[in-house]
């Protein structure tokens, strides 16, 4: 079973398949790199497709200590499985928590980034919610501590932006469940407190995001209400990005669409591929709508 090993001594298991340009699918907290098997499967025909278990997510390693999990460490992490496997510049994927991730990664690593697809990312960020974000991180964190990973599952997975994939797919969303029950609860406590609470607002990161000019696409479900305002953000503060949204779509968009969602990444690796991803011309955020009034 092949691993990478991070700078602190950690074991990441990965899968890849295909040949090609390399694209890595960093996964969310209620995933794992089976989620991104619909993606494998697809870009794989054309690609060089990497996913990965973030530590903390069997067969991973899951370190004990809460410290040795933070949105830093899950950067790293993504830099760890690149340089393992001799890739010097990627596609970068990423869902939810490796949304963040993959945001990050293009914040702090630029010249690895060829793209970055930042999905269904934005929870907790907005200022007004941050403390009950955190609150909830915590409250998350102690019921898996004391309760088991099925109970878990069966609460989390009734989520406000998961119903949309139970409705649609009953058995996508049934293996989807099982999956997540499998779970470390001691990795994925250590992931609420270390990475989901601590993690900065992305309204704390526009200085940054507007320095950004890696190609990058914000992709969200229309009724993952929690990402909406924040893929606005992103689409606004970013030169180079571009916002696509997946009508009648909850958070696990990959999953639950699994065919508009590779149609919609696929075709923006093309234009990326081809060179023909453009930066956003600044006369765009003109002030008047037609241009017909003084700016």
């Amino acid at each position: 079973m092949p691993h990478a090993r991070t700078d602190d001594g950690v074991n990441l298991h990965y899968e890849e398949t295909g040949r090609g340009t390399p694209i890595v699918f960093v996964h969310e907290f209620a995933g794992d790199c089976r989620a991104w098997e619909p993606q494998l499967r697809h870009f794989g025909q054309r690609y060089r497709a990497i996913a990965y278990n973030a530590r903390g997510y069997p067969p991973s390693d899951v370190p004990a200590d809460p410290t040795q999990y933070s949105q830093a460490r899950a950067v790293g992490d993504i830099v760890a499985v690149l340089d393992h496997l001799g890739i010097v510049r990627a596609h970068i994927v990423g869902l939810s928590m490796g949304g963040f991730a993959t945001l990050h990664f293009g914040l702090t690593h630029p010249s690895r980034a060829l793209s970055l697809t930042v999905a269904g990312c934005g929870y907790g960020a907005e200022p007004e919610g941050r403390a009950a974000f955190q609150a909830e991180a915590e409250a998350t964190a102690a019921y898996l501590q004391r309760e088991s990973m099925a109970d878990f599952a069966a609460k989390y997975g009734d989520g406000p932006t998961r119903v949309q994939f139970a409705n649609k797919d009953p058995r996508g969303f049934a293996q989807f469940r099982a999956m997540l029950a499998e779970h470390s609860a001691l990795g994925s406590a250590n992931t609420q407190l270390g990475v989901q609470r601590a993690r900065p607002s992305l309204y704390d990161l526009t200085q940054e995001m507007a320095r950004l000019d890696v190609p990058t696409l914000i992709l969200t479900g229309d009724e993952d209400w929690p990402c909406l305002n924040p893929a606005l953000l992103m689409k606004r503060t970013i030169p180079t990005a571009a916002l696509a949204v997946m009508p009648n779509c909850g958070h696990t968009i990959n999953l639950e669409d699994p065919d508009q969602f590779n149609r919609i990444v696929g075709e923006f690796l093309a234009q990326v591929d081809a060179g023909r991803w453009p930066t956003r011309d600044p006369r765009a955020l003109g002030r008047s709508a037609t241009g017909m009034l003084a700016p």
